[in-house]
Order: structure tokens, then C-alpha cells, then sequence
């Protein structure tokens, strides 16, 4: 196929993506950074703190199905322009408010903008690489959002103390509006439109996968197919443990004898680092492994790492080589889940079913920062709440022991071609 004068490459196409994941989880990650300074400010318990979070998750997790929807019929490229400038509104607004009303309504219209990132991005990226290559070009793109709260770690916790909580957001909000203009008019929604064909296909290969690939799967028949519900419940089990530790890392460290905010700012920048360890590591190994193997392994070295922190407090050195283990597999959890759109569906229903996985995801982080949050004002400590967060990432492991091993052919609507096992 012959490629269309001035279209973009996979690798700008990347490089845009990957800038748009790194404000998007400075946002959703720096969060938990910035917190302990909103909680003095505005007075809030942990539980309202979680109550702001939850307000993005609710809004995020309710429009993600939508936005994997519009991604497969409107295009990437207007989903993920209208997100950003939603995403930047939003922050901006936070960084004004005063009160937790103000501030869940803000955190909330940034959680609409969001909605609009994370799924198109991914099933972008995956339309412009080979099936062979996703795991490479979706480790390489998400080093963004494990670079993102790196920078968060090392960035906010001085400029708060130099001037407020309030700059950290505003610096978010402007970056998002920056990244606009270069999205909308730079990203192109799929290769074969601009005649190109994605980055490291064999010459010859067809389009997409064998099959029923370039078919529009119907939701129902979606839902009839047992991988998409053991995949989505893993995910949403998985979240409770991985989002309960995140979100309240840096106020569980702070609350160590001699260890400072800004100190304790630095765990962030340990999870953010080795997260791009994570992905650059795991999701090229899952080429070779398997999604399911790969993840099986990962979820259940997040249950052991919750359960150390549950059991008593670490040393400041184990703190810090805890938490670069969690970071590892918290990195490639979301690329990998979101691969297995991509293995185990039709190409025509990548970013439907990446959408249609959120809510499972969400439910579980939404979960995870109620419970947390309560159990922590209760009780004092958080070791009741990562406790429950360790089981939850143990069964995340085991019911993808129900899963079959399969990589890059996707699986059949039931009654059309190979049936699901």
C-alpha cells in the first residue's frame, strides 16, 4: 500500500501519545502527592479526600465505555483533542477551588476529560502497530503516564511548599491545553486512511487479523463471551489493591517517624521511575509469554507487596524497594489488560471492549479509596485496608487461571468462527 504524502509515522503518532499519558496520570497519580497538602488546606478527612477522587472515577468510569464506542466510530483523533481541552478545564478549575464540593465537581469534570484519553490512546497506538509489536510500542508509550507521576513526586511537593498545592494544579491544567493544538491537527485515527499500514507488518500480511477481525462485533454478542467477563473481574479486583496503595502511599509514608512530606514525595518518583521499568520490561516479555501469563505473575507479586505493607511498617529502604516492586507491575497493568482488547476481540471492537473494561476497573478504584479512607479515619492506620487490598490482588490472579493462553488471534463472537473457551 502506498503511503499518502505528509501522513504521520507510528513513532509521531506514539510521541503524541505518550506526551497526552503523561499530563494524564500526572493528573490522576500527582493527586495522591498533592493530597496531603489539600487535606490540611481544606480541612478534609481522608475519606473526603477519597470522596474527591471517586468524583473523577464516577465521571471517568460512566463516559470510558462511550469514549471506547465514539474511538471506533468517530475516530481517535476527535476524542482525544475534545478530552485534553475537558481534562485541562477541570484542573485549572481544582486549583481554584475552596471547598470538597468545589473541589469533587472540578476533579470530577477532569475525570470527563480523562475518559477521553486513556482508551482512544491505547487503541490508537495498537492500530498503528503490528499485532507482533504491540507490546513494544505500548511499554514505549506507557514510560508516559510512569514518567508523568515520577515528575509529580519530584516537582509538587516543593512547589507546594513554595508557594501552595493550588500551583501544582495549574501547571496540570496549562500543560493540557498546551497539547491540544497539536493533537488535533498532527494524530490521523488509522493508517489505512492516510495509506499507511501499521509499523511492523510483514509485507504481504492483511490489514488486520484473520477472520472475523474486520467485523463489528454486536455488544450482546460481547457480553456472551466469558474471557470479556474473567478479564474484567480480575481488572476490577486488581484496581482495589493497586489504587488503595497508590492514592495513600505518600500519606501512609509521611505518617512514619521522620520521614517528611517532601521525603515521602519521593516514593512517587521511585513508583513513577519503575513503572517505566514495568512496562519497558513486562509488556515486550508479554509478546513472547502471553498476556495472561504475564499477568497472572504480576498480580500476584502486587498481592505480596499490599500484604508486606499490611503487615507492620517498613524501613525507609524497604519502603523504597517495595514500592519499586509494586511500581513494576502497576506500570504494565494497564497496557496489558487493554492488549487483551486487542488478543482476544476483533480489531472492529478494540476500543469498544477497552471501554467497556473501565467500569470494572473503576468500581474497584472507587471502592478502594472509600474503604481505605474510611478504615484509615477508624482505625488510625492503614493496615486493615491494605490487608483487604492484598486478597482482592490474589483473587485478581487466580481467576485469570480462567482465561485461556491465546496471544494475537482474537477470539470469535460465539456461533461465528472458533468458539471461546
Amino acid at each position: 500500500m502506498g503511503r499518502a504524502l505528509g501522513s504521520p509515522s507510528a513513532w509521531l503518532i506514539l510521541v503524541l501519545c505518550f506526551a497526552d499519558l503523561f499530563v494524564n496520570y500526572a493528573v490522576r497519580l500527582g493527586y495522591g502527592v498533592i493530597l496531603p497538602a489539600m487535606i490540611g488546606d481544606l480541612g478534609l478527612g481522608r475519606a473526603g479526600a477519597g470522596t474527591i477522587y471517586n468524583a473523577y472515577l464516577f465521571v471517568y468510569i460512566g463516559v470510558a465505555p462511550f469514549a471506547g464506542w465514539f474511538t471506533d466510530r468517530i475516530g481517535a483523533r476527535r476524542v482525544i483533542t475534545a478530552g485534553l481541552l475537558v481534562l485541562g478545564t477541570g484542573v485549572l478549575l481544582l486549583a481554584r477551588a475552596g471547598s470538597l464540593a468545589a473541589a469533587s465537581v472540578a476533579f470530577g469534570l477532569a475525570g470527563l476529560g480523562a475518559a477521553g484519553l486513556w482508551v482512544p490512546v491505547i487503541t490508537l497506538v495498537q492500530r498503528w502497530f503490528a499485532p507482533r509489536r504491540r507490546g513494544l510500542a505500548l511499554g514505549l508509550l506507557s514510560t508516559g503516564y510512569g514518567l508523568g507521576f515520577a515528575a509529580s513526586g519530584v516537582l509538587f511537593p516543593p512547589l507546594v511548599e513554595l508557594s501552595s498545592w493550588r500551583a501544582a494544579w495549574t501547571l496540570l491544567g496549562a500543560a493540557a491545553w498546551i497539547l491540544v493544538l497539536p493533537n488535533g491537527v498532527l494524530l490521523r485515527s488509522d493508517p489505512a486512511a492516510c495509506g499507511r499500514t501499521p509499523w511492523g507488518e510483514r509485507p504481504g500480511a492483511p490489514a488486520g487479523p484473520p477472520g472475523p477481525a474486520e467485523a463489528r462485533v454486536p455488544l450482546a454478542a460481547v457480553f456472551r463471551m466469558p474471557v470479556f467477563w474473567r478479564i474484567g473481574a480480575s481488572y476490577a479486583l486488581l484496581s482495589f489493591g493497586l489504587y488503595g496503595l497508590t492514592t495513600f502511599l505518600v500519606d501512609f509514608a509521611a505518617g512514619r517517624p521522620g520521614v517528611s512530606l517532601e521525603r515521602a514525595g519521593l516514593l512517587a518518583t521511585v513508583h513513577g521511575l519503575f513503572q517505566v521499568v514495568g512496562v519497558l520490561l513486562l509488556l515486550p516479555a508479554s509478546d513472547r509469554l502471553g498476556r495472561r501469563d504475564t499477568i497472572l505473575a504480576s498480580n500476584l507479586a502486587v498481592a505480596l507487596v499490599i500484604g508486606r505493607f499490611a503487615a507492620g511498617s517498613p524501613s525507609w529502604a524497604e519502603l523504597c524497594a517495595l514500592t519499586a516492586l509494586f511500581a513494576a507491575c502497576y506500570g504494565a497493568t494497564f497496557p496489558i489488560y487493554g492488549a487483551c482488547a486487542g488478543d482476544y476481540f476483533p480489531r472492529g471492537a478494540m476500543g469498544t471492549v477497552a471501554g467497556l473494561w473501565t467500569p470494572f476497573y473503576g468500581t474497584g478504584a472507587i471502592l478502594t479509596h472509600w474503604v481505605t479512607g474510611v478504615l484509615r479515619d477508624e482505625t488510625g492506620s492503614y493496615g486493615l485496608a491494605f490487608g483487604l487490598g492484598a486478597a482482592c490482588a490474589l483473587a485478581a490472579s487466580l481467576l485469570m487461571l480462567g482465561v485461556p493462553r491465546r496471544g494475537g488471534r482474537p477470539v470469535a463472537p460465539p456461533g461465528k468462527g472458533e468458539p471461546t473457551r
